[in-house]
């Protein structure tokens, strides 16, 4: 609820710190130093506000090398659910069994069926609002109270559907009823600067620690130990299991080691691969749960870049309406390589976009200075409409990460090293983002603005996925259904590694769905003493 004048840096970063521009991740090359020595603190893009600097990580304390990448890491309790999107879809047998229609990578051993029951448990534990569409492609979730579409937003809409293409409202994971078991979160009151992104001061917005950590730890059954940096998982010689991890504590720097007769990984993508590939030993040479090789690879994710901004001048000088308290706008769903296969390109794309009044107005294009200017802007600002698109990166072997043989981070640990860029596929499906953008905008009968054709660097999604993916041989996967190391059997990954490919849709739900399929699992084979 603070104005920007009553923020110390209006909003910005204070100045002996310095984020990433897009830029500078394209020219540059990891870990960034070079050019960049009058800041103190490096953030990557997402840390360009005062509202995140404690969020993400320091750049130069967590390097990494390789290919340029645009890795957003929040090391902090709840992660990156403290920052994040809030848009919380569905995968479907189109994406669990994307083989069988295009005959690329693999299919997830597993189906929408048995998946489907757990992110009904997701949707009533944590809340979730959207319509029902009836998308066989996007299944709907059990929604509360809907936001409404705004006059730009509902014009696109109806425009489109002559096109046979969906644009429904933001399907965001925030409770606008609020959920009686939960005493920490609040229903959502639809105000407040909802694109800071630096977490909900009510907690409508799901976020980790009121959603999770504090009501486990209200039942007594939870140890939480902060600053811990996990260096190494440790394997009993005897037995091959999991016995526990070594980790150090990130302010006094002593290491410890703590013992445990399951151990789960849930550290993100890139960092849960890491951490299998720095857990070394006589019985595991090239890393835990590696013996099919797989660990690093299959490295997947989102492209992003092309969109477009266009302005309906039926909504010029029409009076504001107030949008800053939206936790999204619209989401318009996948639309190719659904009944018909397109000729460029396999898998499809959606795009996330909105409309409306916040309080910095966005989409503008207007230029020019004092009076006149601000009453322009004025004028303009809620007739714009904006939307960029998010598609599947086919999941490659080719495409890893690896440990570096020299790089280590603070805590003396090696660091990641990429192999990672974006293939044909990409930027085929790219290029069709920016044309059927421009499409969908003119049958609309919006004024086209700016259209942009600009590939963003590769992790601008922050949806990185892969590197220990399920599946049902052991050759050629890292883990089996319930994401139980094949190699392991005491050793669970429950995060984006365990995905099989990216599909178009944001995984957050998908990611605990799975992680509370595998906890019931785990529980269940505790049970009948198997591990």
């Amino acid at each position: 609820m603070e104005w920007p004048y009553d923020n110390d840096h209006r909003g910005f970063l204070p100045p002996d710190s310095h984020s990433l521009t897009f830029n500078e991740y394209t020219i540059r090359n990891p870990p960034y130093g070079a050019g960049l020595e009058q800041a103190k603190h490096l953030h990557s893009y997402i840390g360009s506000s005062d509202y995140v600097k404690n969020i993400v990580v320091d750049e130069r304390e967590n390097p990494f090398t390789g290919t340029n990448y645009a890795w957003v890491r929040a090391r902090c309790l709840g992660g990156k659910t403290n920052i994040w999107g809030r848009l919380a879809l569905r995968l479907s047998d189109y994406d669990f069994k994307a083989k069988d229609r295009d005959g690329f990578g693999e299919n997830w051993p597993i189906s929408y069926s048995d998946i489907a029951p757990y992110y009904d448990k997701v949707d009533l534990y944590l809340g979730i609002t959207g319509v029902k569409e009836n998308l066989p492609y996007l299944p709907d979730s059990i929604f509360q109270r809907p936001t409404k579409l705004n006059c730009a937003e509902l014009t696109l809409k109806q425009g489109i559907q002559k096109m046979d293409r969906v644009l429904t409202q933001y399907r965001a994971g925030v409770t606008s009823e609020g959920l009686k078991h939960n005493k920490y979160r609040s229903r959502c009151y639809g105000r407040g600067a909802c694109e800071r992104k630096g977490g909900c001061d009510i907690h409508a917005a799901f976020d980790s620690p009121t959603g999770l950590i504090y009501p486990a730890m209200d039942t007594g059954n939870l140890t939480l130990r902060t600053n811990a940096t996990v260096r190494e998982i440790t394997i009993d010689q005897q037995t091959g299991k999991a016995s526990g991890a070594h980790f150090i504590d990130s302010q006094t720097m002593t290491d410890y080691h703590v013992r445990g007769k399951v151990v789960i990984v849930a550290a993100s993508t890139l960092e849960s691969a890491r951490l299998l590939l720095l857990s070394k030993s006589r019985l595991h040479p090239n890393g835990l749960a590696n013996s099919s090789g797989h660990v690093g690879h299959n490295f997947c994710e989102h492209i992003m870049g092309p969109g477009i901004a266009g302005r309906a001048k039926d909504l010029v000088g029409k009076a504001p309406t107030l949008d800053d308290g939206r936790p999204g706008g619209f989401y318009l769903t996948r639309f190719r390589n659904l009944a018909e296969k397109h000729p460029k390109f396999i898998r499809g794309y959606g795009f996330e976009g909105g409309s409306g009044s916040t309080m910095f107005p966005r989409g503008t294009d207007t230029h020019g200075f004092g009076a006149d200017f601000k009453q322009e802007v004025r004028k303009n600002q809620g007739a714009f409409i904006g939307m960029g698109g998010f598609g599947e990166v086919l999941a490659r072997y080719e495409n890893f990460v690896e440990l570096d043989p020299a790089v280590k981070d603070k805590w003396g640990i090696p660091s990641l090293r990429f192999h990672y860029k974006f293939g044909d596929n990409e930027h085929r499906m790219a290029e069709d983002m920016k044309e059927t953008a421009q499409e969908m905008f003119e049958a609309a009968g919006f004024e086209i603005v700016h259209v942009n054709s600009r590939v963003l660097t590769e992790g601008w999604s922050i949806h990185e996925l892969g590197t220990a993916r399920m599946g049902n041989d052991p050759k050629t996967s890292v883990l089996n259904q319930f994401e139980q190391s094949h190699d392991v059997k005491n050793l669970f990954v429950v995060d984006g590694s365990a995905f099989v490919n990216a599909s178009c849709q944001n995984p957050t739900w998908t990611i605990m769905a799975l992680c509370w399929r595998s906890c019931d699992y785990l529980a269940d084979e505790l049970r009948k003493g198997n591990l």
